[in-house]
């Protein structure tokens, strides 16, 4: 997400105004599993998901047949410090976009489950493209 720390967001005010913000509440340990399940061909930047986007052959790319790798930063004890890190930034950010009146929170684990609730909220603020046949 972005601004993750106080600093961009006060850097984003000096460029334009937000009327609207959207955090997503994630549990910490789905958030550590799913970026740990994460392997990339690094090559292309194709990214696998062990737990939902498998290779057809563990740890190996689909479209070349070469080998599969974790980043350093997905590892399961940096994922666990990068989160920490980030709920620390992001605190202060989410305070200021609150007390803006401007934030809208979304909890949950699933895409699927979130997203018309996301859909909702943007339906009501943008309003809708008319499709050429419409005009």
């Amino acid at each position: 997400g972005f601004p993750r720390t106080l600093g961009q967001a006060e850097a984003l005010d000096r460029i334009c105004e937000l009327d609207l913000v959207i955090s997503l509440n994630i549990p910490f340990e789905t958030l550590k599993d799913r970026l740990s399940a994460r392997w990339v061909h690094p090559a292309s930047g194709r990214v696998y998901n062990m737990d939902f986007n498998p290779p057809h052959v563990q740890g190996i790319d689909d479209l070349t047949g070469e080998p599969l790798v974790q980043r350093e930063d997905d590892k399961p004890e940096a994922v666990a410090a990068r989160l920490r890190k980030y709920k620390d930034a992001a605190k202060p950010v989410i305070e200021l976009y609150k007390s803006r009146g401007i934030l809208h929170s979304f909890s949950g684990t699933e895409t699927n489950k979130i997203w018309p609730y996301v859909y909702t909220l943007l339906s009501s603020k943008i309003p809708p493209l008319l499709s050429d046949e419409e005009n």
